[in-house]
């Protein structure tokens, strides 16, 4: 008789679960004009409020905050809250409720504080796949329920929850081991997250002028393959479509202003001419700069 074969023994490891979102309830990219008021609303489940460009006024808890750009702030369960432009520019604005019952969402009370740029990221995957897998009304404050689009990608829900829960788990770190020593040599990923925060900083700096690919590689001293490999990863997307979305939505936010004409937009953000610039900013948003203007002036 042979002998049995000897298994070895493995011991399971229970993943902790530490901060756990049950439901999505509502998902906003709003781009308001200057003079927008929101009157207020109370509900018990969580929301966060991000500041994307220009600044906002909220009203939370009966204290006064000015939200500006980059600033992200948690409005807990139960807690009435009102936001409004500030009068001076347009803003806009991303904001998602949720329902989590975690403990350590304790730490996200009364919450108000600068998203660091490694962080920032998320939020454009939060947008990105948001947009592709529910049918997200144009500036609609008066949406109350998610409906599912027809083509929404495999597991475009669980790669939001999943990335909510990463941002919010990584604030935390980031607000109680401020002080603790990173050590000598930085971690891949934080390499990585800092390279891409670097990109979209450079981006940003020129969404006046022109920067290519090239430029930004001579700047940083990394190859093309491989911080296009790397921003790609993170963001969903090529540097050069993130950089013309960086554009159109700086020619939206003109366009609320109602200061300039197409052309002098046109001229502004550097595009070859007004013809081009409404051929992208119609394959980027669906609308016409025409129908854009017309929309928010409703």
């Amino acid at each position: 008789m042979k002998n049995e074969p000897t298994r070895p023994i493995y011991i399971k490891h229970k993943l902790a679960n530490v901060l756990h979102i049950s439901k999505i309830v509502t998902m906003h990219y709003f781009e308001f004009d200057k003079n927008f008021h929101f009157a207020g609303e109370v509900h018990d489940f969580w929301e966060m409020v991000y500041v994307d460009s220009g600044n906002v006024l909220i009203t939370a808890a009966k204290k006064n905050y000015v939200l500006k750009q980059g600033e992200v702030l948690f409005h807990k369960p139960n807690e009435f809250h009102t936001i409004s432009s500030d009068q001076k520019a347009p803003s806009n604005v991303f904001i998602i409720s949720f329902v989590s019952t975690s403990k350590s969402m304790a730490f996200f009370r009364n919450k108000k504080t600068v998203l660091p740029e490694s962080l920032r990221p998320f939020i454009q995957t939060l947008i990105q796949e948001g947009e592709r897998t529910f049918d997200l009304p144009f500036n609609t404050p008066s949406l109350r329920k998610l409906s599912l689009r027809e083509s929404a990608p495999f597991g475009g829900q669980q790669i939001i929850r999943q990335t909510l829960e990463q941002l919010l788990i990584l604030l935390i770190r980031t607000g109680t081991e401020q002080d603790r020593d990173p050590g000598v040599f930085p971690s891949k990923e934080s390499m990585e997250h800092h390279l891409v925060s670097s990109i979209i900083r450079l981006l940003d700096e020129n969404v006046y002028g022109r920067i290519t690919v090239s430029d930004i590689c001579n700047c940083l001293h990394y190859s093309r393959t491989y911080i296009s490999r790397i921003f790609n990863q993170s963001c969903g997307c090529t540097i050069i479509e993130y950089y013309t979305r960086l554009k159109i939505k700086e020619a939206k936010k003109r366009i609320r202003e109602n200061r300039y004409t197409f052309t002098e937009i046109s001229e502004m953000l550097r595009f070859d001419n007004p013809h081009y610039f409404s051929r992208v900013f119609k394959k980027t948003t669906n609308m016409t700069p025409r129908d854009y203007q017309h929309s928010v002036k409703k």
